[in-house]
């Protein structure tokens, strides 16, 4: 085979290749391709720190985030989980406009995470899956989702940091177990060390929510 010809198969082969956003080393063997791939939908369960640490490598590598339907998250836990905090938007409380805010983030943000997930119906669930497939987003519900490509579900077991009555907790050690559909069907188990996710100020979450409130305004409107 020439040199051309296989520079040719060489490409085609490159092209199919799904683009991945990238994850952190220590949950990377737990995702397809390494990463998170765009247009897929990835469930994650457990504390916020794993939720914190798939966004964080994205986030520093230039990709936007968000998080709906999280009050309890401010800018001082996203930035000590290692989250580049000028490129995510908090909206705390969307109310009935769940599925409406989720959408029009999906339109303009690579990493949409979304809480009170039970609220939707099976009708918005799909939409929304269908909407993160076709802008290239990964959508990442924070529970069960019907048709999830991955499913995450972290247990804490052991906290670090502590010394005999002392310390600070710096981070906690979870077993994360993977499944899912497709390439991610067969389950897969790891053991990751986390930085604690710690709730920042109330206030400084409303600042940022009504931000991203606004964000998610103007990508309707444009949308």
């Amino acid at each position: 085979m020439s040199a051309v010809a296989v520079a040719t198969a060489a490409t085609a082969a490159t092209s199919l290749q799904p683009q991945t956003l990238p994850a952190p080393e220590s949950l990377a063997p737990l995702l397809p391709w390494s990463g998170l791939r765009r247009g897929s939908v990835v469930a994650v369960r457990g504390p916020t720190s794993l939720l914190f640490a798939l966004l964080s490598a994205a986030s520093a590598a230039g990709s936007w985030a968000a998080v709906v339907g999280r009050p309890d998250l401010g800018l001082l836990a996203a930035a000590e989980a290692g989250i580049a905090v000028q490129r995510l938007a908090l909206v705390p409380r969307p109310g009935v406009e769940l599925a409406a805010v989720t959408a029009a983030l999906l339109d303009g943000i690579e990493l949409v995470a979304v809480a009170g997930v039970e609220r939707l119906t099976a009708a918005e669930a799909r939409r929304l899956t269908a909407r993160a497939r076709q802008r290239g987003a990964v959508l990442l519900p924070l529970g069960d989702w019907p048709g999830a490509d991955v499913r995450l579900h972290g247990e804490r077991i052991e906290w670090d940091g502590l010394g005999p009555g002392h310390g600070r907790l710096r981070s906690m050690r979870v077993t994360v177990q993977a499944t899912g559909r497709g390439a991610a069907a067969r389950p897969r188990t790891a053991e990751v060390a986390l930085v604690e996710a710690l709730a920042a100020s109330t206030d400084q979450t409303d600042r940022t929510g009504r931000a991203g409130q606004r964000a998610a305004r103007a990508l309707r409107a444009v949308g």
